[in-house]
């Protein structure tokens, strides 16, 4: 499945960039080796930069073209088409042409429709977030790890300072025997305890015990979530004090989130694991043998690859119980998971928790039109003790089909997508034979001589 060449209209930039060098169609017609009416075209927004072009540009004007970022024009003409094509606004739709006119001659209006889109949507969350709550009748406000996981939201489940310096020391420091040589020289020591009720990770006094039954994996993890407490703690206090959290206890989970995100910045430094994802087509397997991680931190791991200039796959990530609640979630892509409850029942994730160990994947279409291509794992961490169960649950990581070529899952996967939705509560589909219950925003019809696959009709 192979995705179509970028198109890049960049056709207003290229008209400022002849303004300031004050020549004339024809002279940069004829300097970057094009028909003044291939020009003209390119700048009035009805043909795109082709890629010889571009080389041109970067060739013959390396000071001005590289300042300027063409491939922005194609993400605001793309969330511009967003913004139009929602539903919500009927009858005023426009074509792509006529919208990369637009785009191309009035930048400024369409980032402001843009913005404008972006927080009407923001609040049509906020108000589906208030139904759920008045829905399962509670009267409390956002509950604190609700208020975390809203925090990792906006800042796009990537930070900064965080990132950078973990990526430093994460270059010198690779392995068990490193970490636990950097510990020393903070006075700490390692103990590895067999004893059948042995926490993961207990610290107290310099000395850090682990349980010795633990995969190597977790070991590396929590020698690296150690090092983060003590080299990252005034950083992290800094972001925790210059956050909004309402809470004490929304403060301390804030703080405990982002030292295990830089726990696994230090395993898995942000360059050469994305460089090394690429080139594996991000092939989970591969990429966690590569950095000693383990399946769900690799994929959690591929989720933050969000830094500005350097950006990776947009991943949707989610893990999900034994019970079909999502228990960790971030989206960098248009898919939303539901704050409350659990995921779409046609989703591949359930089937994957109840098969342990084989990665399922599916093409997935959301009632907006947007394709995925979804993977997902069924895990389970033993006990190693008869006395307490072990935990099961699956793990889904997910990209727009539009970057299927770059996600090895997508190989094999037919042209016949899923059609899910974000929850039952909020998924509009009139058709779907797996609803739990009616979607809160639409009425319903009972009638008692004909029934389908659930006993109402969405109207």
């Amino acid at each position: 499945m192979s995705s179509p060449p970028r198109r890049i209209f960049a056709g207003h930039r290229l008209r400022e960039l002849r303004a300031r060098l004050a020549v004339s169609q024809a002279a940069m017609a004829a300097r970057i080796g094009i028909s003044v009416s291939y020009l003209s075209q390119i700048e009035n927004g009805d043909r795109p930069v082709t890629a010889p072009v571009l080389m041109t540009l970067a060739r013959e004007f390396p000071a001005d073209w590289g300042s300027i970022d063409a491939a922005a024009d194609t993400t605001l003409l793309v969330a511009t088409l967003e913004a139009m094509a929602d539903t919500s606004v009927a009858d005023h739709r426009l074509d792509e042409a006529e919208l990369r006119r637009a785009v191309t001659h009035q930048p400024r209006l369409a980032r402001r429709l843009v913005a404008m889109h972006a927080a009407y949507r923001r609040s049509q969350d906020q108000l589906r977030a208030l139904d759920d709550r008045l829905d399962a009748g509670s009267s409390i406000g956002v509950l604190p790890w609700e208020d975390v996981r809203d925090w990792f939201h906006a800042a796009g489940n990537y930070v900064d300072a965080i990132d950078r310096r973990a990526e430093a020391i994460g270059e010198e420091v690779q392995g068990i025997a490193q970490f636990e040589a950097r510990l020393a020289d903070h006075g700490v020591a390692v103990n590895r305890s067999t004893a059948a009720a042995a926490p993961l990770r207990a610290y107290a006094d310099g000395r850090l015990d682990l349980d010795g039954s633990q995969p190597r994996e977790t070991t590396l993890f929590s020698l690296a979530h150690q090092l983060a407490r003590i080299e990252f703690a005034p950083l992290v206090a800094e972001i925790v004090a210059g956050s909004d959290m309402a809470s004490d206890t929304g403060r301390a989970l804030l703080a405990a989130g982002l030292t295990n995100y830089a726990a696994g910045a230090l395993v898995m430094p942000y360059t050469r694991f994305r460089d090394t994802a690429r080139a594996m087509r991000h092939d989970i397997d591969r990429l966690r043998r590569s950095f000693g991680t383990s399946f769900e931190q690799t994929c959690h791991r591929l989720s933050t690859l969000q830094r500005p200039g350097a950006l990776g796959i947009p991943f949707f990530f989610c893990r999900v119980d034994m019970a079909g609640n999502i228990t960790k979630r971030h989206s960098a892509t248009r898919l939303q998971f539901a704050r409350f409850g659990g995921a779409c029942p046609l989703w591949i994730v359930h089937e994957a928790v109840a098969i342990p160990d084989r990665i399922l994947a599916q093409l997935v279409e959301t009632p907006d039109g947007t394709r995925y291509v979804s993977m997902a794992k069924g895990l389970v961490k033993p006990s190693e003790t008869y006395t307490r169960p072990a935990r099961r649950y699956a793990v889904a990581l997910g990209c727009e089909e539009a970057n299927a070529s770059e996600f090895i899952y997508a190989d094999g996967l037919g042209g016949i997508a899923t059609p899910i939705g974000t929850s039952c509560r909020i998924c509009l589909r009139p058709d779907c034979d797996q609803r739990a219950f009616p979607p809160a925003a639409s009425e319903i019809r009972v009638d008692p001589d004909r029934r389908g696959p659930v006993p109402y009709t969405v109207l």
